[in-house]
């Protein structure tokens, strides 16, 4: 059984142009959508130590021949 909507050529051409209009920043809901108040927190602000303190322990292990095996 089929339970799509029939669309004539033009119907659908109408939908699919207002699928691709930009949305409405001056009606849009913020309250509908929490996360999007939330400000951002986690890891990323950590992100720029770690990656110097991982290169420090890469430095020091190619400085101090740790990475070296064959003795």
């Amino acid at each position: 059984m089929d339970t799509r909507e029939s669309k004539t050529r033009e119907e659908e051409k109408e939908h699919v142009l207002n699928q691709r209009l930009p949305e409405d920043f001056d009606t849009a809901e913020p309250q509908q959508q929490p996360e999007a108040k939330k400000p951002a927190k986690g890891m990323h602000k950590m992100l720029p130590l770690i990656i110097i303190v991982l290169g420090l322990v890469v430095a020091g292990f190619l400085i101090l021949g740790a990475g070296n095996s064959g003795g």
